[in-house]
């Protein structure tokens, strides 16, 4: 069980698919607007520390611009090499054209 937190508006993704979440500290969230779903994950990769807001995203599947490594946004699940570690995944809401994550 976390705390819902506000991390978007809507209107942030009309000329763009994702947002890099910070709240500080450690706790760096990559949000991504795939159809009309918002899925959000670790904004890190967990092969070696690059961040993954940058890389291509294919359905929910979602690159890592350094080393190709790939992990689906609705699970987290690293789907090649060189990852070999899943990244973590949270829980997403919608309210009032408001963004929130379960962190």
């Amino acid at each position: 069980m976390g705390t819902w937190k506000e991390a978007a508006d809507i209107g942030e993704f009309a000329s763009t698919d994702r947002k890099l979440v910070d709240f500080g500290g450690t706790l760096q969230i990559g949000l991504y607007k795939v159809g009309e779903e918002f899925l959000a994950t670790s904004a890190w990769c967990s092969h070696q520390r690059a961040i993954l807001v940058h890389g291509d995203i294919a359905g929910t599947e979602i690159e890592c611009p350094l080393h190709s490594a790939k992990f689906d946004l609705r699970t987290g699940k690293n789907l090649c090499l060189p990852a070999v570690r899943p990244i973590a995944r949270y829980d997403v809401k919608v309210e009032n054209g408001k963004v929130f994550i379960n962190v």
